[in-house]
């Protein structure tokens, strides 16, 4: 008996991208879908009735735009929600409300030739769909919510760096890790999949957010403590030296397991750079970038970690990189802040305040 089709309702006010969505969605042997809504009102009493497995859904619509549609949903019934907009690529800081809401992933509508655009982007939909049914959708946490408890360490060796990859989940994820950590902490090169013209809103929101100071990274520009350093959306990221000092490598090199920045490249250049003074941290993505780069580090001394499955929202590279034999721990969301410290502390454990 074949299993059952991954149950898809796309929401848009747009009659073309809802049936290209239809057409990529259905020509997919695992997936289709059951229903289209032109708005989230009409969506309300789909949901209800077919109980779909992923919902796709646009920003701007008439009578409730997505953004307060998906704040509802998360709120009131979690599910897998892809963002599918125009604005999700002209309006990054709407994307990234919308991944903080508990929006799985996003795709952006070309700004020309949509028909001709949107079935280039035919395998990269129906991976994130997949990918969306098999997730952990998170109930969005209320605004007033306590700040994260704030770390504190010992004086951090300026050889020290934390390395950290993600992908689908991550740019929650990586909020987390990075918001506890003290303004002394080790410098932190970061890859997460994300296009251009995405990443410097990313890091900009992060150092709102952060005791740390996070920007995008500049071709060149030496590695500091205290900062983190975020792979532009079109470049890979890489480690150098530059006599004594670590130094920040962009390169427009082809796509590395599909992607660019690549998390197996930066993960590749630590081991080659660092060695034991760096710290790899794998978290929550699907595919199989990274494991290979993680296992590098980890066989040229250095500590090494994966996010566990159940604190994932997309448990795929950090499964594929704990079967490799990669990880030298396993842990929790949570639990990885403070572990970080701990393991590149110069003196002593780090303590909450």
């Amino acid at each position: 008996m074949s299993a059952a089709k991954i149950k898809v309702l796309c929401v848009d006010d747009s009659a073309l991208i809802r049936d290209l969505l239809s057409e990529i969605i259905n020509g997919q042997p695992d997936m289709e879908v059951v229903a289209v809504a032109p708005d989230p009102l009409v969506a309300r009493d789909l949901i209800k009735r077919h109980n779909p497995d992923v919902l796709t859904l646009d920003v701007e619509m008439p009578r409730m735009d997505g953004i307060d549609f998906l704040e509802r949903l998360m709120r009131l019934r979690p599910m897998p929600v892809l963002m599918v907009s125009s604005l999700t690529q002209s309006g990054s800081e709407v994307t990234l409300r919308a991944l903080e809401l508990g929006a799985l992933d996003f795709v952006a509508k070309p700004s020309l030739g949509i028909r001709s655009g949107m079935l280039e982007y035919a395998k990269e939909i129906a991976e994130k769909i997949r990918a969306a049914a098999r997730s952990r959708p998170r109930r969005a946490a209320a605004r007033s919510e306590a700040p994260p408890q704030r770390l504190t360490a010992p004086l951090m060796s300026s050889e020290k760096l934390l390395i950290i990859g993600a992908s689908t989940g991550g740019t929650e994820a990586i909020r987390r890790v990075l918001e506890p950590l003290p303004a002394n902490s080790p410098a932190i090169m970061i890859a997460q999949h994300m296009p251009g013209g995405f990443t410097r809103s990313f890091a900009e929101r992060l150092d709102r957010l952060c005791q740390i100071r996070v920007k995008e990274a500049e071709e060149g520009e030496r590695v500091l403590p205290g900062h983190a350093y975020i792979a532009p959306g079109d470049a890979h990221l890489t480690l150098a030296r530059s006599g004594a000092n670590y130094v920040a490598r962009l390169d427009q090199g082809p796509p590395v397991n599909r992607h660019r920045p690549s998390v197996d490249v930066l993960f590749r250049s630590a081991a080659a750079q660092a060695g034991r003074n760096a710290v790899g941290v794998l978290l929550t993505g699907m595919g199989k970038d990274g494991a290979a780069g993680l296992l590098e580090m980890r066989q040229a001394g250095a500590p090494t970690i994966a996010q566990d499955e159940a604190s994932c929202v997309v448990f795929g590279m950090p499964r594929e990189a704990i079967a490799l034999g990669a990880a030298s721990e396993v842990l929790s969301l949570e639990q990885i802040a403070p572990r970080l410290l701990a393991l590149v502390a110069s003196s002593g454990r780090a303590q909450r305040v």
